[in-house]
């Protein structure tokens, strides 16, 4: 199993230090790890793959999950299968939450799935007048003690809040989660995304280690955000909700973020590939940087410390470059020790 690979060699590591997870042949889109060390991974919805989530079985190996029969091989719309899933996270009790966007089937729906026993466990399908066909909704923080799970659409800017036990739902707007007007530049050229340079909204999103604070910030945005979390669960007015967030402190152009329970925020920089880290203290620094660290995608603590993320030249794909794909395998699953304890939903 891979979590006897994934649990040797821990002994002696220090902060920063990376690892090979696995080098796949096609991009992975958001890997999430459980607390005894199997890893999933979505595989990123822009290039129509024709399996759509993963369990790593090995260095270069990967099975379907839950099964194939979920799998959208012939790439028509269907109800019973994934469409294009992209965001996803294991909770504290071995429950896979996934999102999946609908980019074909126009549907937003969350799943979950019980690890041990590879059984979907949730279903919720986004009514239309919250998550509207052309939604966008691709990260997620799910708060397992209270029941709350929290999105982010960075097609219509906002957040959606889900009471998981009565499946209200909710959408919020203000300007925190809009685009900064800053460019996105990688390898000293200045990233389109459908034709124009890139302004991605909000896109990562977390929890604080005892899931009161809700943090987040645009892909295109130098800005981390937070707002208790419980004015959701209270169901506060917009207003209320805006009139609470604050400034957490800096962040590089990311795609992926996470928290750890000490309220150490991780970020895939995109623009000098690695990932940062901001302190509690409000310290922006580098945590890692590599040339082999092209487009990191999203961040999701695991065991032991170690931070997982995929690395999958997303910026190469046609819908930035309005070219044919120019991305060159193998794209990476890594993982990298931060020492960090206490994560969120763990």
């Amino acid at each position: 199993m891979l979590s006897l690979l994934l649990s040797a060699g821990l002994t002696a590591q220090k902060i920063g230090d990376f690892e090979i997870v696995a080098e796949m042949n096609i991009r992975p889109g958001n890997v999430t790890a459980s607390k005894d060390g199997r890893v999933f991974t979505t595989i990123h919805p822009l290039i129509s793959p024709k399996v759509q989530l993963v369990e790593i079985t090995g260095k270069s190996t990967y099975e379907a999950f839950p099964d194939k029969s979920m799998q959208n091989t012939a790439g028509e719309p269907s109800a019973d299968k994934f469409d294009t899933p992209l965001g996803a996270v294991i909770d504290k009790d071995n429950v896979l939450w996934v999102i999946d966007i609908g980019l074909n089937l126009g549907v937003t729906r969350l799943f979950a799935f019980d690890i041990s026993r590879g059984k979907e466990v949730f279903r919720f399908d986004f009514p239309a007048e919250i998550a509207p066909d052309g939604s966008f909704v691709q990260d997620l923080a799910v708060d397992k003690i209270n029941g709350w799970v929290y999105l982010a659409d960075i097609a219509d800017p906002g957040i959606l809040a889900l009471d998981i036990k009565s499946k209200d739902v909710r959408r919020f707007r203000d300007r925190s989660v809009q685009s900064e007007n800053i460019d996105m530049i990688i390898d000293g050229e200045i990233i389109h995304f459908n034709g124009a340079p890139a302004r991605v909204a909000i896109n990562p999103i977390t929890l604080s280690g005892d899931n009161e604070m809700l943090y987040y910030g645009a892909m295109n945005g130098t800005t981390w955000y937070g707002v208790p979390a419980r004015l959701f669960r209270k169901g506060a007015s917009d207003y209320t909700i805006s009139q609470a967030i604050k400034v957490i402190g800096p962040k590089p152009v990311s795609d992926g973020a996470s928290t750890d329970g000490e309220g150490n925020h991780y970020f895939t920089n995109l623009q000098n590939g690695g990932i940062d880290v901001l302190t509690r203290e409000g310290e922006l620094k580098p945590l890692l940087r590599s040339p082999m660290i092209s487009w990191p995608d999203n961040a999701h603590f695991g065991p032991d410390g170690w931070l997982f993320l995929t690395v999958n030249q997303l910026h190469k794909t046609p819908a930035f470059t309005a070219r044919a794909d120019e991305g060159t395998p193998p794209y990476f699953i890594l993982k990298v020790y931060t020492g960090a304890k206490g994560i969120a939903g763990r």
